[in-house]
């Protein structure tokens, strides 16, 4: 069993190390080399052996790792846990310089459903990727770098209640296109304080384009990255970035019980899938007797849609399983086999009973903090579990006598959903949807139990170990 106290901090570390998707992907991918996993890259022709350990990552912000059986053959099934390393947040626009009464502002666009409001007067600052110019002895390259600013640089005021008298009762109703914009700077600051190549100077063709640093984004804004970088902001060619929180997440309450922290949806099981992953192959010992493959796929885009190219909708688990399948069998049709012998676990955080919105729950359906991995339902597919599934997921909780839930939402209110379904129906894989319960889902600031860490930790990596053993007592479609 795992010790709750150095799980979480290894948690809060995580958390604390992933501000961006891109991050998140980052220090995986440093997580997984720690651990033996060799990189390969999808554009590469595979040479896997069993017994190895693998990870790919689609557009630094989609990450796959997996572990191949000694005993495995082309045909045999695939263990995964799917996740999803993207938060609604706050992003930059492409033109992000916005400048009104007398202040510097920073242009964003919403991503995901996000409970905004609670964006407003905390301490922000700015994360996330930028492609950077790079000229060596007269050869020029184009880097691909992350960026984190430490310092708060922005905030986004409140109206004071003088000025808004009925906010209490009616309630803050902002408007996320001219309210939701954060302050860098006020204009006679970042004028006193104006960087001195910001008038241009010629550099003979080294500027990766002028309207990158100039007339898209404020100069002031330019500088802070490109001195976090080590660059010129001229030699900045595009970025992808977000706001961010500069408050680090935490262990809190009276009882230090709980985590406190932005972006527990879903970087909570990505991180536990994770480290179960790592840990149930860890030693010589542990594929030793495994004749599948030990999968972790964690996706980014889920807050919107999945659809995109490195999204749950995307063909990259199905890449992945043909091309793992492909290196042991030159037999196309052992991969159909490998699915039907397969199974998804899809991790997505879940709703944790909330003592003062209690009637928000079905009455028989209230799971807890502290009472371990929900087991989401619902008859009209927005979660892919059924009887089947759900029974694996169970019998391994009963077996390491792990506390296990269930949920389903009211009839009369609509249900979210997870990458569960699209990868069910894309791929044709079994599959059970399950998370961690939290409460402030999509808030800025949300909240979970750290007894529920370890209790997700422990289910994933006995998942993983028991998996391949339990599915041969398994019969259905015979």
């Amino acid at each position: 069993m795992a010790n709750t106290t150095s799980l979480v901090s290894d948690f809060l570390s995580f958390l604390n190390a992933s501000p961006t998707a891109f991050h998140a992907v980052d220090e995986s991918k440093r997580r997984l080399r720690h651990a033996g996993y060799e990189q390969i890259s999808e554009r590469d022709d595979w040479k896997l052996e069993a017994g190895k350990k693998y990870f790919f990552t689609r557009n630094y912000s989609t990450i796959v790792a997996f572990a191949v059986g000694k005993k495995y053959e082309a045909g045999n099934g695939f263990h995964i846990i799917g996740a999803h390393t993207d938060s609604p947040c706050l992003k930059l626009k492409p033109v992000s310089k916005v400048t009104k009464g007398g202040c510097l502002e920073v242009g964003v666009q919403t991503y995901g459903g996000g409970l905004w409001y609670t964006w407003f007067d905390r301490d922000l600052t700015v994360a996330g990727r930028v492609i950077v110019k790079e000229d060596k002895a007269g050869s020029v390259s184009y880097s691909h770098r992350l960026v984190r600013i430490e310092d708060p640089i922005m905030r986004i005021p409140t109206l004071a209640i003088h000025l808004d008298r009925n906010v209490n009762s009616e309630g803050f109703k902002p408007n996320t296109q001219t309210h939701l914009v954060p302050i860098l700077a006020t204009a006679i600051k970042a004028e006193l304080n104006k960087v001195p190549a910001e008038g241009g100077e010629e550099d003979g063709g080294k500027k990766c384009t002028e309207s990158s640093s100039k007339s898209k984004h404020h100069p002031l804004l330019m500088e802070i990255i490109a001195n976090a970088l080590g660059c010129n902001p001229d030699e900045i060619c595009e970025f992808e970035l977000q706001v961010c929180d500069t408050q680090p997440s935490i262990l809190g309450g009276a009882a230090k019980e709980f985590i406190f922290s932005g972006r527990l949806d879903n970087l909570c099981m990505s991180f536990c899938s994770l480290k179960a992953l790592i840990d149930a192959t860890s030693s010589g010992s542990d594929l030793e007797e495994e004749s599948g493959v030990r999968m972790v796929a964690l996706f980014d885009h889920e807050e919107v849609g999945s659809n995109s190219a490195q999204g749950a909708g995307s063909p990259v688990m199905i890449d992945a399983m043909s091309h793992i399948t492909s290196c042991f069998s030159s037999d196309a049709k052992v991969l159909k086999k490998a699915i039907q012998k397969s199974l998804l676990v899809s991790a997505d955080m879940a709703h944790a009973l909330h003592p003062n919105f209690m009637d928000k729950h079905e009455e028989n359906h209230q799971p807890k903090m502290h009472g371990g991995l929900v087991i989401k339902h619902n008859a009209n597919q927005r979660y892919a579990t059924n009887a089947v599934t759900s029974f694996v997921f169970r019998e391994i909780a009963e077996k390491h006598n792990l506390p296990v839930q269930d949920f389903v939402v009211r009839n009369d209110m609509g249900c979210g959903s997870t990458i569960g379904p699209i990868l069910a129906s894309s791929v044709g894989i079994r599959t059970v949807d399950v998370g961690a319960p939290q409460l402030s889902m999509h808030s800025i600031r949300e909240m979970c139990a750290a007894d529920d860490v370890k209790h997700s930790y422990e289910h994933f990596k006995a998942f993983f170990q028991e998996f391949t053993h339990l599915d041969a007592k398994l019969t259905v479609d015979v």
